[in-house]
């Protein structure tokens, strides 16, 4: 390759990122100490203050028991405010359209409740034939649950014949010809399998001049592309924790619920003991008095241990700050494209992530023309100590992280492709 081993070094050396703030995995194979890590898209690396924040938080229930509710150095009642600036300001929202609470799914879930409401002819979901298969599912059993036909009422957005990605233009153009028929716009902000980002504000202004509510899976977009959620007039989104926040496997998600919204009682929603006033909680009362925050979304009381890994995720963005971690992502994507353009060329190997930095996010996508994407995945990883993220049949991600992703890694993974992959004869 024309880009040297020491060049990668050399990058790295003037653009260091923030390596240091993580426990990066040894290598099994290869002939360097560490993996180089591409697959925080799937699950982001362990922060080294994550333990002892952890630890800190389990030694207050053991010293006080029930009174570490109120008495913990971070006590347990409010405990999931000191999550909600810092995750409003991650994507761009005010402190009261913010929550963090639950799983991805079960947000959106909860979500659809309030603004998946087919009436008359306006019932269709709007979604991307790619879209992650736990939201397919959600949007199809959501359907069942007002006795719609899923096959019927489910709208899939499909690329052009030969093309990879959507398009701006013919998302809007189906918004505008279906609108009448559309209930509800809910994509992916960052595609999960081609790294695609959609022009969340042109979609969101479509949708809702269409008369739709627009929603947004924003787990491939949080934490990895500035998001002005409250400014473009989303009307709720959702995002998981444990990609690109590095908050751990299964980690807490966050939802977005525009301020129009808050408050107002034609807003239908489910409810429990989180939902109320935290001021007439204990009062035990029959009925709830909810805030006019997205905290009203919220069913049960918070898990501690589950929050604490975001807590300490979210003050990491906060130090370090979106358009730092986005101008370091650029540079590292581009790199990576720039290695994949030496190697590609003469292997069976496509790129089908946009190559405009404007319509991505921090992963490359790439499609084998021959072979299994998931055992290419692992001669990487025990052969050469790479770690990127295959999913079957043919597609390789490499997502390389701007928090802990380094020049050299990016160069190892293409080195490591050109040894594994052969070219074409």
């Amino acid at each position: 390759m024309t880009f040297t081993e020491d060049d990668a070094r050399r990058r790295d050396a003037a653009d260091p990122g923030h390596r240091d703030l993580f426990h990066v995995p040894p290598a099994e194979g290869g002939r360097y100490g560490e993996v180089a890590y591409l697959a925080g898209n799937s699950l982001g690396l362990q922060p080294r203050a994550t333990r002892d924040d952890l630890l800190d938080d389990l030694d207050a229930w053991a010293r006080l028991g029930v009174e570490g509710h109120l008495e913990a150095e971070r006590p347990w009642l409010p405990y999931h405010e000191l999550l909600t600036d810092a995750a409003a300001r991650l994507v761009g929202a005010l402190p009261a359209e913010t929550v963090v609470m639950n799983s991805l799914t079960v947000n959106l879930h909860l979500l659809m409740v309030s603004f998946y409401r087919p009436a008359g002819a306006r019932t269709r979901i709007v979604i991307e034939d790619t879209a992650f298969p736990s939201d397919s599912y959600a949007v199809r059993s959501q359907t069942r649950f007002h006795g719609l036909d899923p096959d019927e009422t489910v709208v899939r957005l499909r690329p052009r014949p030969g093309e990879d990605t959507l398009r701006t233009e013919d998302v809007v153009d189906l918004v505008r010809r279906e609108g009448d028929g559309i209930a509800l716009l809910l994509l992916g902000g960052v595609n999960y399998l081609t790294g695609e980002l959609m022009d969340i504000p042109a979609i969101t202004d479509a949708g809702r001049a269409a008369g739709a509510l627009v929603g947004w899976d924003l787990a491939h977009a949080a934490g990895n592309v500035p998001l002005r959620l409250h400014e473009w007039g989303v009307d709720f989104a959702a995002w998981c924790s444990y990609k690109y926040l590095n908050a751990g496997p299964g980690a807490l998600a966050g939802a977005f619920v525009h301020e129009r919204h808050l408050g107002d009682p034609a807003v239908p929603r489910f409810e429990g003991w989180w939902s109320t006033e935290p001021a007439t909680r204990f009062e035990m009362a029959p009925v709830s008095r909810p805030p006019a925050r997205a905290d009203a979304w919220q069913v049960s009381n918070p898990p501690i241990y589950a929050m604490g890994p975001v807590r300490t995720s979210l003050e990491i963005f906060d130090r370090v700050g979106m358009a730092a971690l986005r101008a370091r992502s650029e540079r590292l994507t581009g790199y990576l494209e720039a290695l994949l353009d030496e190697v590609a060329p003469t292997r069976p190997i496509t790129l089908i992530t946009p190559r405009d930095p404007a319509r991505r996010g921090s992963q490359l996508s790439l499609r084998l023309g021959t072979g299994s994407a998931g055992e290419l995945a692992k001669r990487l990883r025990h052969e050469h100590g790479v770690i990127a993220d295959a999913r079957e049949p043919n597609i390789l991600r490499a997502a390389p992280a701007p928090l802990y992703s380094t020049y050299h890694d990016c160069w190892r993974f293409a080195d490591a492709l050109a040894r594994t992959v052969e070219e074409a004869r």
